[in-house]
């Protein structure tokens, strides 16, 4: 086990009131000597519980207020990681801002669940993994998908319900998924993707352990804090401690399950909390800072690489909209929505790296640039491409398509022109 097993790692300053009043009451030490030690000699005194017979530890660590003291100690990176952190994260906010606009010009149809504010969760998260490792998300899945790697206009495209969809035009919003960046969902049920992360997990463990291939993948499992008191997130835990599956299990926290405050639906609100009764590191961590979810981020990931077993991260953050476009957002507080704004997660890396020398403005601005016109591409690509032919709408529904049955002339039904008559236009 870590010689951490539950590490709370919060922002210089509070993030939520109540957060503070359930903070664990233990010594603090500073974060990154936490992250950075291998030994529990760096630790200080705490106290242990037990989980499954054996002793965990559990911690609480107060980042420095230096400022310049969490990025020195934390989040040391090149001006290249800045450029890329920077570009993926205006392209998330980009395509999310855009697919709001064509939303409302009825582009879009269902629910379209955005990711504003939320950006530094994705890339601290995806930026670093490799293109073998496996990604499962929500059904607030589009930044996750163009994190992965996947292309925006594909993403766009699958968003209009076009055939150049990464779903050919099949899944939609809340059903991203590509074969080729292992991109498994998009799920539009809370709690439905962790079970297919844990199985992704357990894939990749029993490809290097029984059949003995050179297989070191890792699995992200995101979902929200309302999904955190569902069974399935229970059973996965001790399914991936039992098994030491190579999974990181991110609680993308942004203190609302639609309407319902997530200090009114839990009975103890700090999510981390609930990986070491399993035997699994817990961490919390400000979810509006990307270079401090980097940095928990590979300590986690890494983790799971080298075969140590899964770890529980909580990013506390905040999204910018309503739970959907089809939500006016009315029951939230607006002094809460506007404490959040100015912790925007973008210009507050904007600001780092500025104030450290690590990129010029002209860069930044150059990346805007770019990133403007790949959204416009791929939305004249999404709406100049086809929508899907009526043959299609079948596919990828039932394994057999030939499981209608025989018609009375003795051929498929299937088979028969009529047969989708009298559906809906695709």
């Amino acid at each position: 086990m870590s010689s951490f097993s539950a590490l709370k790692i919060l922002p210089s300053h509070p993030i939520a009131g109540e957060y503070r009043r359930h903070s664990s009451p233990f010594h603090a030490a500073p974060a990154s000597r936490l992250l950075r030690s291998s030994g529990a000699n760096y630790l200080s005194s705490t106290s242990s519980v037990t989980a499954a017979g054996r002793p965990v530890r559990v911690l609480s660590a107060n980042v420095v207020s230096n400022e310049k003291q969490i990025g020195s100690a934390l989040a040391a990176i090149t001006s290249k990681e800045a450029l890329d952190l920077y570009e993926d994260m205006v392209l998330g906010r980009s395509f999310e801002d855009m697919c709001a606009q064509m939303y409302y010009r009825g582009k879009m149809f269902g629910f379209v669940h955005l990711y504003n504010g939320q950006e530094a969760v994705s890339t601290g998260f995806i930026r670093l993994l490799t293109a073998r490792d496996t990604v499962v998300s929500t059904y607030r899945d589009h930044v996750h998908a163009l994190s992965k790697g996947v292309p925006a206009r594909a993403v766009m495209a699958e968003l209009f319900g076009k055939t150049t969809g990464c779903c050919r035009g099949q899944g939609g919003s809340m059903h991203m998924f590509s074969r080729e960046h292992n991109l498994i969902g998009g799920f539009a049920f809370i709690g439905e993707g962790i079970p297919v992360a844990t199985g992704a997990a357990f894939s990749s463990k029993y490809r290097r352990e029984v059949l003995k291939e050179n297989c070191d993948d890792v699995t992200i499992a995101f979902f929200g804090d309302g999904t955190c008191n569902n069974g399935q997130f229970f059973e996965c835990l001790n399914m991936a401690a039992l098994w030491k599956l190579p999974i990181v299990f991110v609680v993308e926290n942004n203190l609302w399950a639609i309407g319902m405050s997530h200090f009114r639906a839990t009975s103890d609100p700090e999510i981390w909390k609930k990986g070491p009764p399993f035997g699994i590191p817990g961490v919390h961590v400000d979810g509006m800072d990307v270079l401090k979810v980097r940095e928990v981020a590979k300590d986690a990931v890494a983790r799971a690489r080298r075969g140590d077993g899964p770890t529980l991260v909580e990013c506390e953050t905040y999204r910018f909209r309503g739970h959907s476009l089809a939500d006016p957002d009315e029951l939230r507080n607006p002094d809460e929505k506007a404490r959040y704004s100015s912790r925007d997660p973008i210009a507050t890396l904007k600001k780092y790296v500025l104030e450290h020398n690590l990129v010029s403005e002209s860069e930044l601005k150059a990346i805007d640039k770019k990133i403007d016109e790949l959204v416009e591409e791929a939305v004249e690509f999404a709406d100049s491409s086809p929508a899907p032919p009526r043959s299609q709408l079948l596919e990828n529904v039932f394994a057999d398509p030939k499981g209608f049955g025989i018609g009375p002339d003795g051929k498929y039904r299937c088979e028969d022109p009529g047969f989708t008559q009298g559906t809906a236009q695709v």
